[in-house]
């Protein structure tokens, strides 16, 4: 069984390479200026993280979208293209769709669709009532179903992935979109995904640390409380709702 999943496996990720061969045509260059104005200069911060802040940007077409910020500045340009192209080539339902980049005064990435914020907005705002079970398990479901996706369905099939409340955006339905994707690692020997270099324990502490993260996902989507300095901090209305809501 094992043998015909192996294969299995190596002819659907030859069939995705060849359907995603070439360049990305779809994913458009954005002046800085635009990007800026979007963002009303910058001044919407959504999270930062190691790689960079993430925006949100209000473009004249009225769809509200996330931008990331790369903060490795000194990297290439070559390198962040090659980023630019695989981000480009990845299509799921619970990863945000790159749809622009800007190589300007910053290094930019433009994502698509995060009409209800993140998670974390939904967790830390008293007027937001509390999300039902079932949305939890789908998000929680949709996250676990993107990490599938990411490792075992693409070629190359490892990528630095961030989890946390912050990251995880909701679009108009509330389906979870992983927003901090990329290049394993900016720095030591790293440097792009896979790649010669990359050591197995590199890429085993990759995993570990998502692993981790997941955990405590998952306990602030069944507690509805955000991790914090190793606390739990509860959402100011109370977070209990009936299992029977669950199986509804």
């Amino acid at each position: 069984m094992d043998r015909l999943i192996r294969k299995f496996r190596r002819h659907l990720l030859a069939w995705l390479h060849r359907s995603r061969s070439g360049s990305v045509s779809f994913v458009r260059q954005l002046s800085y200026k635009e990007i800026k104005r979007a963002t009303d200069d910058f001044q919407r911060t959504i999270y930062s993280s190691s790689r960079g802040a993430a925006y949100r940007a209000k473009f004249q077409d009225g769809g509200v979208s996330l931008v990331k910020e790369v903060s490795a500045i000194d990297e290439e340009d070559k390198i962040f293209y090659r980023e630019v192209q695989l981000l480009g080539r990845l299509h799921h339902r619970h990863l945000l769709a790159l749809k622009g980049f800007s190589m300007g005064h910053k290094r930019l990435l433009v994502f698509d669709n995060i009409e209800n914020g993140s998670l974390k907005d939904h967790l830390n705002d008293p007027l937001k009532t509390p999300l039902d079970w079932r949305t939890r398990l789908q998000i929680a479901n949709g996250v676990v179903a993107a990490l599938e996706y990411l490792f075992l369905f693409n070629e190359p099939p490892m990528y630095h992935v961030s989890i946390s409340s912050s990251n995880i955006m909701l679009d108009e339905n509330f389906t979870a979109k992983l927003s901090d994707v990329g290049l394993l690692n900016y720095s030591g020997n790293c440097i792009m995904a896979p790649h010669p270099s990359c050591s197995k324990d590199c890429m085993d502490q990759e995993c570990g640390n998502i692993i981790f993260q997941l955990g405590v996902l998952i306990l602030e989507l069944v507690t509805w409380s955000i991790f914090g300095d190793g606390r739990l901090r509860s959402h100011p209305m109370d977070p209990r709702i009936p299992v029977s809501e669950f199986h509804s």
